[in-house]
């Protein structure tokens, strides 16, 4: 009997191998959705989906609290906040939506997908959940998203927190001088480009197992009219400084959170949001060593500290 269960058991086990191995090879993207699902699960979020305006959205909630609303940046999706989520969601009440036109959210074709109009659009999301006030969270793109949807709505904003947000002055950063070149980091179609792109946003790029690295590509490659369109669109000057020429207008408690050695948005940034906030009632910043673009992914358990701090602080 004990060999007949032994016997049994190996079988399972190299059926489950067969089984990984051919998703690996043929099929990684399904690793990768089970794996998102698990750190969804790990972060007590259920992933909903909303009709606001002209847009499905996507969106993780979860947690009980006050509210948190977290928003992504370029190129990127609301799984990045995943491993803070984790850390968060037991004193909050979290709201994590793929912005319009990326992640899961639906995409209109010719749409403007500027800061403005997605600091539109957002408004629309957030009357259609009924969120009352909250506090409000931006990464990089997300951040001018953030600080835009702020000043005009301070009424719903308690407190805003910009994690290396776009819009603002700063020196010029290393992907600054790339796109003097005439590059676009955020197109690639190989293996390297990605590799490239990790290194301008991570002091120390994830080792991704290479077939998760192909699927990086093929969705890359799907979206790059979209991805050249709006990054050439952010580059203009309403759009760069959208958030600097808005600063005298956000009148709530603000926090510049910011990796010390940002590649992608220098961190003299913080400089000037600390400068231009006449009207704010309260200023706080962070700074984190060992980090490059990436915070939340990189340093999850400081970021999430001092996101609990400045949200529980006013």
């Amino acid at each position: 009997m004990l060999f007949r269960r032994l016997k049994f058991l190996a079988w399972l086990v190299a059926l489950l191998v067969i089984v990984l191995g051919g998703s690996y090879v043929f099929a990684p993207q399904w690793l990768l959705q089970a794996n998102i699902k698990r750190e969804a699960m790990a972060a007590h979020l259920e992933k909903h989906s909303v009709q606001a305006g002209d847009t499905r959205w996507s969106y993780y909630e979860g947690g009980e609290g006050p509210t948190i609303v977290l928003l992504h940046g370029f190129t990127s999706d609301n799984t990045v906040w995943l491993p803070v989520a984790k850390l968060l969601t037991a004193h909050f009440h979290l709201v994590i939506p793929d912005l319009p036109g990326w992640g899961d959210s639906s995409r209109i074709a010719g749409a403007d997908y500027g800061i403005d109009a997605q600091a539109a659009r957002l408004d629309t999301f957030v009357q259609t959940l009924h969120l009352g006030r909250f506090v409000l969270v931006g990464h990089s793109m997300g951040g001018a998203v953030a600080a835009v949807y702020a000043a005009d709505h301070a009424d719903h904003v308690a407190e805003l927190a910009l994690v290396d947000a776009f819009g603002l002055k700063s020196a010029e950063s290393a992907l600054g001088r790339e796109v003097v070149a005439g590059k676009n980091p955020f197109v690639y179609n190989d293996r390297a480009g990605f590799m490239h792109l990790e290194s301008l946003a991570f002091e120390q790029p994830p080792e991704l197992p290479g077939r998760f690295v192909d699927v990086m590509v093929k969705r890359n490659q799907r979206d790059q009219d979209f991805i050249r369109r709006t990054f050439a669109a952010l580059l203009q000057p309403s759009q760069s400084l959208s958030v600097q020429n808005r600063l005298g207008q956000l009148t709530m408690p603000v926090l510049g959170l910011w990796c010390h050695d940002d590649r992608i948005i220098d961190v003299s940034a913080l400089d000037s949001l600390r400068s231009g906030l006449s009207a704010s009632s309260a200023i706080s910043s962070s700074t984190i060593n060992g980090c490059n673009h990436m915070p939340m992914l990189e340093k999850p358990e400081q970021t999430a500290q001092i996101l609990t701090g400045f949200a529980l602080s006013h």
